[in-house]
């Protein structure tokens, strides 16, 4: 067996992005889903549960909560909105 002997100085050697590319992989658009479905889901259950709550405190609390997540919600699709739209150059 053979050992091939590794240059320290080229070991660890990467090519460093400005930015990201303009693609979304599956992986990537797997992760979106969720994240648009865990806050949905969320949102749901604090509107759902604000409805039968009893205290004034404890229901308001919950909207807040609910809201949260619904602006989570719109700003992750605003973002998905933007980067489908082509840039202009000038």
């Amino acid at each position: 067996m053979q050992q091939t002997m590794i240059n320290p100085n080229q070991q660890n050697q990467q090519t460093i992005m400005p930015q990201p590319p303009n693609v979304i992989t599956t992986k990537d658009h797997l992760y979106i889903s969720d994240m648009l479905s865990w806050n949905l889901l969320a949102m749901k259950k604090c509107h759902h549960t604000a409805q039968h709550c009893q205290d004034p405190e404890i229901k308001a609390v919950i909207e807040k909560a609910g809201q949260m997540h619904q602006k989570h919600y719109q700003m992750i699709l605003q973002h998905l909105q933007n980067q489908n739209q082509p840039t202009q150059i000038q």
